[in-house]
């Protein structure tokens, strides 16, 4: 028998949309970090490589946080990890404006905006989602969630790039540090009463199941792990573009305008590729759409550094690139909830999103460092296409049908 669901004070709509409002906020910041490479190396004098590492650092450190702020949602609820995330990524951002020294960048842009985000970014409110929304509601609820921080990608550089010419690029972040406050209030929506096992969604619950039988459960899976392998080429090609595009750009000699509105371009691209990836969630495959977004991927990029750079084809390549963005993300997790239920579902994701991390971090970090080397990107995006074109043959042997639990598996004592 399965246990009652997590229950939440509040309708299913006003979840959503404050579910929604949350990743807006959270995503928009960190998709415009690219914006201040180039001011922030101009007035200390540092080299890419050096702004690239501390966005390194904060990606790697957000996956690494994600299981373990994962755990203690699925335990205690998504409420105080959304405003203790909210209060250190504010915190990372206001250190971030103050720094002087590469030290000082790697601890508020690195450590500091990289824990929180493992606290209050779009991966705690899909595992809200999960467990607080009627089963019909969640693969659209995805979508929407993922799209939403989408839309905060489309709404911030812009106003970052008028922010930092208007007052400089200090101001431009305290600004951003005091909109991921509003994370807080929201947060209200998304707390819930305990009440037991979440409703399964596909995987029959086990009862009392520990966190340790859950763990060794999935990466015993052979199509978890194939999941979890195809998720860091996404996070590869997508920090490696937030961070380094605007630069590219302007070595092209485009202005910065042309990056800034490329970024918004992506974001607005991808909240439509969301919603219509958390649609066609319910209606395919869900291991052909992932290979198909990956391929869709290398053909993007290769086309683009093919093409000679300017802001007509700048703004095409947002469009397509973002249409295929967080795509990934509905499908993704979709798969998680179908193989394991909903228990341990902010866990699991956060296992397949450190491994996104990881390549986040080495894209960010190898775009910079190669940069340094070879006086361009190039190495840095041919390797992005390789690495979409071995996701999509990595995606298609997974199996999208609930772990099967025999009798032998015991509950915890």
């Amino acid at each position: 028998m399965s246990a009652s669901p997590a229950r939440s004070r509040v309708s299913p709509e006003l979840i959503v949309l404050c579910g929604c409002l949350i990743a807006l906020i959270t995503f928009g910041p960190r998709a415009s970090s690219g914006l201040f490479q180039l001011p922030m190396i101009t007035e200390y004098g540092w080299g890419r490589d050096t702004f690239g590492f501390a966005i390194a650092i904060q990606n790697l450190l957000w996956g690494l946080g994600q299981p373990f702020a994962g755990a203690v949602a699925d335990r205690f609820g998504a409420f105080r990890v959304l405003c203790t995330g909210a209060l250190l990524y504010a915190l990372g951002l206001v250190v971030m404006a103050y720094a002087t020294t590469p030290g000082v960048l790697h601890l508020g842009a690195g450590v500091l905006i990289g824990f929180g985000l493992s606290g209050c970014s779009f991966n705690l409110v899909l595992g809200a989602f999960g467990k607080l929304l009627p089963e019909k509601w969640r693969p659209m609820a995805f979508g929407a969630g993922t799209a939403a921080g989408s839309f905060g990608q489309f709404l911030f550089p812009p106003i970052g790039n008028v922010l930092i010419d208007s007052f400089g690029w200090h101001q431009a972040l305290l600004v951003f540090a005091a909109s991921v406050l509003i994370v807080m209030p929201l947060a209200l929506a998304l707390a819930t009463r305990p009440t037991g096992d979440s409703t399964p969604a596909g995987a029959a619950a086990v009862p009392n199941q520990s966190i340790k039988q859950a763990l060794t459960e999935a990466f015993r899976h052979r199509s978890y792990v194939l999941l979890v392998l195809g998720f860091f080429t996404c996070g590869f090609q997508l920090a490696f573009i937030t961070v380094h595009l605007p630069a590219y750009l302007k070595d092209a000699g485009l202005s910065a305008a042309v990056g800034g509105w490329t970024l918004a371009t992506i974001g607005l691209a991808n909240a439509v590729g969301s919603l219509a990836s958390g649609w066609l969630s319910t209606r395919m495959s869900k291991r052909w759409l992932l290979a198909w977004i990956y391929l869709g991927r290398s053909v993007a990029i290769a086309a683009f550094i093919l093409i000679p750079a300017s802001p007509l084809s700048s703004i095409l390549f947002g469009v397509s690139i973002g249409v295929l963005w967080l795509s990934t993300v509905p499908p993704t997790s979709s798969l998680v909830m179908l193989m394991f239920g909903t228990r341990y579902m902010a866990m699991l994701y956060g296992f397949a999103f450190f491994s996104h991390q990881v390549g986040g971090f080495l894209g960010v970090w190898l775009g910079g460092l190669l940069y340094e080397i070879n006086g361009n990107y190039s190495a840095v995006w041919w390797l992005s296409v390789v690495l979409g074109l071995a996701s999509a043959v990595i995606n298609l042997p997974i199996k999208e049908q609930p772990v099967q639990r025999g009798p032998t598996l015991q509950p915890a004592e």
